[in-house]
């Protein structure tokens, strides 16, 4: 009797298993004579999907598709004309699959899909390239996931203009959990909702217009911490050819940095307005040279200070900390390429700035406090404290700044070029408080310093002294401040053509000459 009701039981087992294998393989055989038809004739997405091989399991509730590969439809008529998305995907699996949805609609319906090896070209036809329209939408007819990654990815975005890379991303890494995606989100600004994401990649190169190219290694990002191990930001051009196409003035960048990293940030569209909030930005180790040539024609439009500069941004920005720290920062102007430029150098150099906002929709706000603490010429040390207030309309400022023990030589590398002259002797101490706005500024500049003696050079040689503008020069200069810090009052008007650093160098200038001459 017991081996009776055994017999039955393996025998119901048995029966059990053999359905669901019979199951599995006829359900098999029907996904993969359907899913050709699923994917590219019973959708209405512009893309063409093809595969060698496809493997389904029930029991798994799993699709495995191998090298996939995938084309705009419009491409199989106009292969010259390239638009779109093309790609080449070693496999992509499908985990979690709705079976029913996929037996009687003509949507995949899972829970995540995993991408590995993805060679990814993204030929942007368009003047705006919609990451909605273009990605998010026309797969979303196909598929629905909640979770998505991508393992071990190359991503290329080629230009409309020349067919040549405007971005290359090197050994992607992705994912991103709880997807949300429906008619209403498609229609937002950010075309999906989600719980998390993670991204890495080995390396990156952008080519953001005609004059720059930005390089990366390393990038991590996260929902709210993002970090870039070892960019730069190059001109494409040398100096001379860079100059020779600027129909004005204007600054040449070169910037090489070891890090940059974004701590607790956080961004997105509050109704359509977007926002970026930030608790910490540093910056490591970064070297940039700033150079401007006056060769070209000045540019005579007005120059805005920095609080109304971030006072009419038009998004919310809010920026906690900013800190630069153990970086280098050069300066260099030229008059004449002929004559070579006069530089500036800060090394040593550690910056932090707090409360950074815009002024979009805000009524109230704390002062931007800016604190900078380096080697001026890589020689003294060098102070300074600025503040000001974004909702200031007359875009007030202090600045306030102290320099100690300075070998004036350091700074004939600025003036032999520039202005003609080079100075000897010692800056023991300088000190200066200026307020201002966008008219005018006054304060306070004070001066201590020794042994000055100053040398002119000849116009047509500029190798050679001019002894009579030296001789002048040395009678009207005072050679030392008698051993006190001599203090005067400062007052001039801004030339609003002319950036901040220039107002500065202007209070600075008239110090100066109150003291020296």
């Amino acid at each position: 009797m017991d081996l009776r009701k055994y017999k039955k039981t393996f025998f119901g087992i048995g029966i059990a298993i053999l359905i669901v294998f019979i199951l599995d393989i006829s359900i098999n055989i029907w996904i993969k004579h359907q899913l050709p038809s699923i994917i590219n004739e019973k959708n209405d997405s512009s893309y063409f999907i093809t595969y060698k091989n496809v493997e389904v399991s029930l029991l798994n509730r799993s699709i495995l598709a191998e090298n996939v590969v995938v084309v705009p439809k419009a491409s199989l008529k106009d292969s010259i004309s390239k638009k779109g998305i093309y790609a080449k995907v070693k496999t992509i699996e499908i985990q979690n699959v709705n079976v029913l949805s996929l037996l009687f609609s003509n949507k995949i319906k899972a829970n995540t899909i995993a991408i590995t090896t993805p060679e990814i070209i993204i030929y942007n036809k368009e003047n705006k390239h919609s990451v909605r329209n273009s990605v998010v939408a026309p797969f979303e007819k196909i598929i629905k996931v909640s979770n998505v990654k991508l393992i071990q990815g190359d991503l290329k975005l080629i230009s409309k203009e020349d067919d040549v890379p405007i971005l290359s991303v090197q050994n992607i890494n992705f994912t991103i959990d709880g997807i949300l995606i429906t008619d209403d989100i498609l229609n937002k600004n950010i075309p999906l909702e989600y719980e998390n994401y993670t991204f890495s990649c080995d390396s990156l190169f952008y080519h953001p217009n005609a004059f720059y190219n930005l390089k990366t290694h390393k990038i991590s990002i996260s929902k709210n911490n993002f970090k870039i191990n070892d960019f730069k930001m190059l001109p494409t051009f040398s100096r001379n050819e860079f100059v020779s196409k600027l129909p004005k003035e204007k600054d040449i960048y070169t910037l090489i940095g070891k890090s940059i990293e974004f701590k607790n940030s956080d961004w997105g569209f509050e109704k359509d307005d977007f926002y970026f909030h930030c608790q910490t930005i540093t910056l490591e180790q970064l070297n940039a040279n700033i150079f401007r040539s006056k060769e070209p024609v000045d540019d005579l439009n007005k120059k805005h200070l920095y609080n109304k500069l971030l006072r009419e941004m038009k998004f919310d920005l809010q920026i906690d900390t900013l800190k630069v720290q153990n970086s280098k920062l050069v300066y260099e102007e030229e008059k004449s390429s002929e004559i070579g430029a006069g530089l500036l150098r800060f090394n040593r150099f550690n910056l932090k700035a707090t409360n950074i906002n815009s002024g979009f929709k805000k009524s109230k706000l704390p002062d931007v406090k800016i604190e900078i603490d380096c080697r001026f010429m890589n020689n003294a040390p060098f102070y300074v404290n600025w503040n000001f207030n974004v909702l200031d309309k007359s875009d007030g400022f202090n600045i306030q700044g102290k320099l100690t023990n300075f070998q004036t030589e350091q700074m004939n590398a600025f003036t032999k070029p520039y202005m003609n002259f080079t100075t000897k002797g010692v800056f023991n101490e300088v000190r200066f408080n200026f307020r201002g706005n966008d008219v005018k500024s006054s304060g306070n500049f004070a001066l201590k310093y020794d042994d000055l003696d100053v040398t002119v050079f000849q116009k047509e040689s500029r190798k050679k002294k001019n002894k009579v503008l030296s001789f002048i020069a040395n009678i009207f200069v005072k050679k030392d401040s008698d051993e006190k810090v001599k203090e005067v009052t400062v007052e001039v008007e801004r030339n609003q053509e002319k950036s901040f650093f220039n107002y500065l160098w202007i209070n600075v200038a008239e110090g100066l000459k109150k003291i020296l001459i």
